[in-house]
């Protein structure tokens, strides 16, 4: 098998482990090279806002839109500190969920969305998304794809 697409590749390059999923729902775990510690989420909205949080504390990619609010507060001082990296690709690359592991690229964050590069280890088959919600739908295409007995799902990881 081809593994050209087997790497992180960037510093936001984030591994997802897919352990359980429904129709609606999904939990696992992610793994970024900054910490050796799972980041565990039980549904997608836990694990899209800590990956956005990821992004944030390692200023990487830079948003194109500044978080915006209509409450009158200080603007808060952030320091960012330089992040160590304590995992190395291989380490990144040997986690594996129990129905799907994904490498998460984002290239950009913009128009409030992202835009990257997605990896499906267990098919070698990479995509590219041009906003959260494409990648959301793919990855759970692809959980469908795993959870469909008859393999008759519909395909959405082709090249286009």
């Amino acid at each position: 098998m081809d593994r050209s697409q087997w790497y992180i590749g960037a510093p936001n390059g984030v591994v997802l482990c897919v352990d359980d999923a429904g129709e609606y729902w999904m939990k696992g775990r992610s793994y970024h090279a900054y910490s050796k510690e799972a980041e565990r989420f039980t549904n997608m909205n836990q694990f899209l806002l800590g990956l956005e949080d990821f992004f944030d504390s390692i200023s990487f990619p830079h948003p194109s839109v500044n978080e915006r609010t209509f409450q009158d507060k200080e603007p808060a001082v952030i320091l960012r500190k330089e992040k160590v990296r304590v995992m190395s690709d291989e380490e990144l690359l040997s986690k594996h969920g129990y129905l799907g592991t994904f490498v998460i690229r984002v290239q950009h964050r913009q128009h409030s969305s992202w835009q990257g590069r997605i990896t499906w280890l267990d098919k070698n088959k990479t995509l590219y998304f041009r906003s959260v919600w494409e990648m959301v739908k793919m990855i759970a295409s692809a959980l469908a794809e795993v959870k469909d007995d008859e393999g008759e799902s519909e395909e959405s990881w082709t090249e286009e």
